[in-house]
């Protein structure tokens, strides 16, 4: 059979002129076009303004969310430059709002450094703009102009005098709607806690720089303020912790082209907290300013400990040993950052590596020289440690599987699936054996598996990895999911990508599930990171009458049926005080049946924040999580962590 193809000729070739591309593909610019899209037009020109205080012209950046649902960021740097372009013969701020690529950090002497990841910042958060305007104030002279969609209202114009220096942005996020159906978002409600995070995060990465976030919805009003920069970051990250030394440790230095900053501290705790940055970037992944800070770290550490006879000459710490309860903040600045790794947050500069090392390596060296009542309590934690580790690699060789397939090393108590494809698979993780009974029975073997974990498990945040290699129930879990853990965790073994929290719905239920999560967030981030933890919505109630019968599954949902069935009807209500209570057709039907029940993915979008709250609800200190539970105690909320 002959085939006929469609012409494809000169007329195929579509040329998107301008900010079209950007409108037609936004994912590739700012990610998506969810909540997580919207909030990056803010940090684009937030961006923007701390390249300003990065040149040494801006020290206050105030945001402001306007109850019309615009944001408005304002900077008292320079001002965008207002002359004719060369080349263009347009002004130079319209050039910058209008083209991509177009600005003073491609190859130009405007800036130094640049914390924009791609600085095309101005120019998308335009095209992604139902409406902006741009206010320059330079020369004495306010200068203005506006566009819809990207495409200019009016020429740039004076509209007034000022003495102020700096650019007011203000913009309209295209949202979708029914009058608007070529809208670009999918949501246009920001959140003034996902935007705090983040220009905190900015304020302590450029000490000396005043961000304010202002919400004039909700009347919220924060100023962000950091004098000490990464110090202060290093505290607030320990603020409810116990510290080993009151200070942290500050090392900063570099070259003309580079600036490297590192501070870390000691805490009470078990797991390390190392975040770094490249210009401003979170550079989640690591990369070469993480390898120079961990090598001098472990050798500094080892020098100092046989020179002075704490460690015999046999005797090595490892890395681990030494980043054990530590929390550290490592940010490089540099002219041309490479980036890599799967999402682009991974620093590449081969030559950072030896600059941080040197440096780390010189400064500590001295600190530790100078400070031994210090360097002896690091050793001695470190030493602690290794004794640790040890235990722990012991218990760990008892918690390996060697193949997915050796059904002879899963638990005991486990009722496994037969499909083998691990995408397929889902495993509930079960509150006590009443309860596991139940799910066992009422479950679809073919995909869905049964851990019944006997009342709440170990708290990993006030606990030492060998003692909680050694806990049943969390050797248990391990050992099924079949991925190891820690630096041993290997996602390609992971024999379930659901994993499923199935806990009452009451103050324990609660508790086992936060329970369960600190030790995924601690030792199994990736399972959060992927998306594969999810958490099981039983019902709390079962209204019946006559031939009605509805699951609710909150005490509002139970307000609304009565409602719904009126005052006459006076239906049974049963209440579930746990899952146990359910035969197991109930369970299946309102809890595990694909079809019909309702589960939440656990999401780890903001670190800062999980680790935060891990930290309050389990930590040792007493008082903040009292503080907090009397906050909160009239509010039911979701942790989305």
């Amino acid at each position: 059979m002959e085939k006929t193809h469609a012409a494809y000729d000169e007329t195929q070739i579509q040329v998107l002129e301008g900010l079209e591309a950007v409108r037609k593909r936004p994912g590739m610019y700012i990610g998506s076009t969810d909540h997580r899209g919207l909030h990056h037009l803010v940090y684009e020109i937030v961006d923007n303004a701390i390249d300003e205080a990065l040149a040494g012209y801006c020290d206050t950046i105030n945001i402001t969310l306007h109850k019309d649902g615009s944001a408005s960021i304002l900077d008292n740097g320079r001002g965008f430059p207002v002359g004719i372009h060369p080349k263009l013969g347009r002004p130079a701020v319209e050039v910058c709002l209008t083209i991509l690529h177009a600005g003073g950090k491609f190859g130009g002497e405007g800036y130094t450094f640049s914390s924009g990841l791609h600085g095309v910042g101005a120019s998308v958060v335009n095209a992604l703009s139902r409406h902006l305007r741009v206010a320059v104030f330079q020369d004495g002279k306010i200068y203005e102009q506006e566009y819809t969609r990207g495409k200019p209202d009016y020429d740039l114009r004076v509209i007034g005098e000022t003495a102020e220096h700096g650019t007011l942005i203000h913009f309209w996020p295209d949202v979708k709607s029914e009058e608007n159906p070529d809208g670009i978002f999918e949501t246009g409600e920001f959140n003034y806690d996902t935007l705090k995070s983040r220009i905190r995060e900015m304020a302590f990465l450029n000490r000396g720089v005043a961000l304010r976030l202002t919400d004039e919805c909700n009347e919220h009003d924060h100023l962000f303020h950091y004098e000490g920069g990464i110090i202060e970051f290093v505290k607030y990250i320990n603020k409810n912790k116990e510290v080993l030394f009151p200070e942290p440790i500050f090392i900063q230095g570099g070259r003309e082209d580079t600036s490297v900053e590192a501070a870390f501290q000691y805490n009470d705790g078990y797991s390390e907290t190392i975040l770094t940055f490249a210009n401003n970037i979170n550079t989640v992944e690591g990369g070469t300013h993480l390898v120079g800070f961990k090598s001098a770290l472990t050798r500094v550490v080892n020098d100092y400990g046989k020179r002075y006879k704490i460690l015999k000459e046999s005797d090595k710490l490892e890395g681990e040993d030494i980043r054990e309860g530590m929390t550290a903040i490592i940010s490089v600045k540099l002219i041309e950052p490479q980036f890599e790794g799967q999402t682009k947050t991974k620093l590449g500069n081969s030559e950072i590596r030896g600059l941080v090392e040197s440096l780390v390596g010189d400064k500590l060296s001295a600190f530790m020289e100078e400070n031994p009542a210090i360097s002896k309590a690091i050793l001695e934690r470190c030493l602690s440690a290794q004794r640790a580790r040890e235990a722990a690699r012991k218990a760990r060789d008892l918690t390996r599987r060697k193949t997915a397939l050796e059904s002879a090393s899963l638990p005991g108590k486990l009722a496994d699936c037969s499909e083998r494809d691990p995408a397929l698979c889902e495993i509930f993780l079960v509150e006590g054996n009443s309860a596991g009974g139940t799910a066992k029975s009422g479950r679809d073997r073919h995909f869905q598996a049964i851990l019944p974990l006997r009342g709440k498990i170990l708290n990993v945040e006030k606990t030492r990895v060998d003692k909680i290699l050694a806990n049943a129930e969390i050797k248990a879990m391990i050992t099924a999911f079949g991925c190891g853990i820690g630096e041993d965790f290997n996602a390609a073994k992971l024999r379930y990508h659901r994993i499923v929290c199935m806990t009452d719905a009451d103050v324990d239920g609660s508790h086992i599930r936060t329970l369960m999560l600190t030790f995924f967030y601690r030792y199994m981030r990736p399972l959060l990171e992927q998306g594969y933890v999810y958490i099981a919505q039983p019902p709390l109630y079962k209204v019946s009458r006559k031939n009605f019968e509805r699951y609710v599954f909150d005490d509002d949902a139970l307000d609304t049926t009565l409602a719904e069935l009126g005052p006459d009807a006076k239906p049974d209500v049963q209440r579930y005080k746990g899952l146990g209570e359910m035969n197991a057709e109930q369970l299946w039907t309102t809890t595990m049946n694909p079809a019909t029940r309702s589960m939440m993915r656990v999401s780890l979008d903001d670190a800062l924040a999980a680790e935060a709250i891990f930290t309050l609800l389990m930590g040792d200190k007493v008082e903040p999580r009292r503080e907090f539970i009397m906050e909160n105690s009239k509010m039911v909320v979701d942790l989305d962590v």
